[in-house]
């Protein structure tokens, strides 16, 4: 696909006119120079400049390390110190460690500071543009009504993605007049109903004017479809449905100075029929583009011979990191490349370049426990797994070689799981099939204790010896001349997502159905698993869990953390399900890194015990942001 140089103008344009103004308040809605608008709208190619502005902040959002649900997911940690080196912004990830606060709150996406953009000044762009959108004088009737589309999918995405942070926000229908007086002017939260409502009815006015799919990939590649908008309504209505808002006693008391209520007091079940059938909707529409799980299709450069087991691994692997043209199953992705390669790497051959590549994005053993046995059952549910004796040390062999070092000596633990697990995880011992060496038979595999990987300095380290392995395409390489990626951007939405979101949804609404199970199963075939119902039954202590409500609920939470790891998905999950403080109270451990011999390396050290309580749930507006409209309460639990 040839479109690199149209997306990395795209991509400069937006940091230029998106950004720039980022750190203005948002409530500052006069027009900085009236006669500048004009000229921005005097033609067809100068109004398409300020579309693509308004798209800006959208695009910022695929920065994985300003990414709130991606640093605050667990499934990654980076180190609170690091030595002289480089780093990454770091900011968003210290959060697991009780570092959010009001007077410079970490990723502040309300005023756009510390990490995060200003998301209320993009709505003003779309609204700016909305105002404006009939004063070019070339611009075809059907232009004038894709633009629109846009941006209502625009206002509707920005309004949900601050709801999502901050609980209640101000809905910003439209601009106010210069000489609106300022009490008007200073707006206060809507309830969380009217904000999801809002966002669904403009994407409701979108979508008829959207294009079904992108024919002009070279210079519209990233622009809004019709399916993009019924996906992210899908989301909207599940999330909106979710115990986070639908009900929820922890903010039964949280209103407005005027006593306005801002969650709903009651649980509405018919909330997650509503859901279910925006998510039906949106599947339905994707697959009529065809749309669907993807598979690995081995190109030319790959053995004839390849192993159906790294086939198997490569088709998960790739459902992320597989280019836009040749994935039927992203359903969105930004603009923006996954930046964070080199930092998701392991060193990998005994001759490199030590600074290419810090390998610094750590995963917890926790993370790794997420995933099944080969049986597709949890770990400690498997009754013929060994979990109990699952440090103990053994070493690969002739049976195991294309997912494990065949004569290195690594744990139980890495033996017998889900293809998953080898297609998400890099551990010590484990394959890592690419990086230059195509040969199955003499793939590279990990040694984190006394090989290439292991560290070298208190600056190229990783500090739990387990990386994320689904961050990094395959054919992505680091040896003795540096890093050389094959980029990839992470799916915002793909096809595994939308059917465990219907599936829950199905499940919260009616219970276990043929229909959820069969979504549920679809995605676990795809991954080399029986369903759900067959796994339980031949392989878990607890056979009859798929066939209740509450046991097929904690089932296909599992499976979305399993499925969409390293996604930024868990970070927002386990936020709306009310399940995040909970999970995230457990110590986050990794191998003791600096210990070569294996029965010292894998001796679980903790990194650190997040410090998350219930205000955590949603970000605290600033100091700064309370004292210019006074109208404002500040976020629950906050003061």
């Amino acid at each position: 696909m040839s479109n690199t140089r149209y997306t990395t103008w795209f991509l400069l344009f937006l940091l230029i006119t998106g950004i720039t103004s980022s750190c203005k308040k948002f409530l500052d809605v006069t027009p900085e120079n009236v006669g500048t608008i004009d000229y921005a709208f005097r033609n067809r190619n100068e109004a398409e400049n300020y579309l693509f502005a308004c798209y800006g902040t959208l695009q910022s959002f695929g920065n994985a390390t300003t990414d709130p649900f991606f640093t605050t997911s667990g499934e990654i940690m980076y180190p609170a110190t690091i030595g002289e080196g480089p780093k990454v912004f770091d900011a968003g990830f210290q959060l697991m460690r009780g570092t959010q606060n009001v007077s410079n709150p970490v990723l502040n996406y309300w005023d756009g500071s510390y990490g995060g953009a200003a998301v209320f000044q993009a709505i003003r762009r779309c609204n700016i543009m909305l105002e404006n959108i009939n004063k070019p004088i070339d611009l075809t009737a059907f232009e004038k009504g894709r633009w629109i589309a846009e941006l209502k999918f625009l206002k509707a995405y920005y309004h949900y993605f601050l709801a999502k942070m901050y609980g209640p926000v101000p809905i910003y229908k439209e601009n106010q007049d210069i000489t609106t007086p300022i009490e008007q002017l200073r707006v206060k939260r809507q309830p969380v109903d009217s904000v999801f409502n809002y966002a669904v009815q403009l994407i409701d006015e979108a979508v008829p004017n959207l294009p079904v799919v992108i024919t002009d990939i070279n210079r519209e590649l990233g622009r809004i479809t019709k399916v993009i908008a019924l996906a992210v309504k899908a989301e909207i209505r599940t999330t909106q449905a979710s115990p986070l808002f639908n009900g929820n006693p922890d903010y039964a008391n949280y209103k407005n100075h005027d006593g306005q209520l801002l969650f709903s007091t009651t649980v509405d079940a018919g909330k997650w029929v509503i859901a279910a059938a925006a998510c039906k909707a949106a599947i339905d529409a994707a697959q009529q583009q065809n749309l669907g799980l993807y598979q690995f299709i081995r190109p030319a450069n790959l053995p004839a011979n390849l192993p159906s087991i790294l086939r198997q691994v490569l088709t998960l692997q790739n459902a992320v990191t597989e280019k836009w043209d040749l994935n039927n199953e992203v359903v969105w992705a930004l603009n923006t490349i996954y930046y964070e390669q080199a930092n998701s790497t392991p060193r990998l051959v005994p001759d490199f370049n030590l600074g290419a590549a810090p390998g610094t994005l750590a995963v917890p053993i926790g993370t790794t426990d997420l995933f099944y046995t080969k049986n597709g059952v949890p770990i400690n549910e498997d009754k013929t797994w060994d979990y109990a004796n699952r440090f103990s040390l053994k070493t690969g062999n002739a049976e195991n070689k294309y997912l494990i070092g065949q004569d290195y000596q690594t744990i139980k633990n890495n033996f017998d799981r889900e293809p998953r697990y080898y297609a998400n995880i890099g551990f010590d011992g484990g394959v890592w099939y690419g990086n230059g060496v195509l040969d199955p038979d003499a793939a590279i595999f990990v040694q984190a204790r006394t090989g290439p990987a292991a560290p070298k300095d208190n600056s190229r380290l990783n500090v739990t010896g387990i990386w994320p392995k689904k961050l990094v395409h395959y054919l992505s390489v680091f040896d003795k001349n540096g890093f050389s990626q094959t980029a990839f951007r992470i799916p915002r939405m793909r096809m595994a997502d939308l059917y465990l979101l219907y599936a829950e949804c199905l499940n919260e609404s009616s219970g276990p159905t043929p229909e959820a199970y069969a979504y549920v199963d679809s995605v676990r075939t795809r991954a080399g698993l029986k369903g759900v119902v067959e796994s339980w039954a031949s392989y878990s202590f607890n056979p009859g869990k798929p066939l209740t409500k509450n046991g097929l609920r904690e089932i296909i939470h599992r499976e979305r953390r399993v499925e969409l790891c390293f996604e930024a998905k868990a970070g927002w999950d386990l936020r709306r399900w009310k399940e995040w403080t909970t999970i995230m109270a457990q110590p986050v451990q990794g191998w003791s890194v600096f210990q070569h011999d294996p029965s010292d390396f894998y001796i679980p050290v903790t990194q650190f015990i997040p410090s998350l309580t219930v205000r955590d749930y949603f970000w605290p507006l600033s100091d700064g942001a309370l004292q210019y409209n006074e109208n404002l309460v500040q976020s629950p639990y906050w003061k």
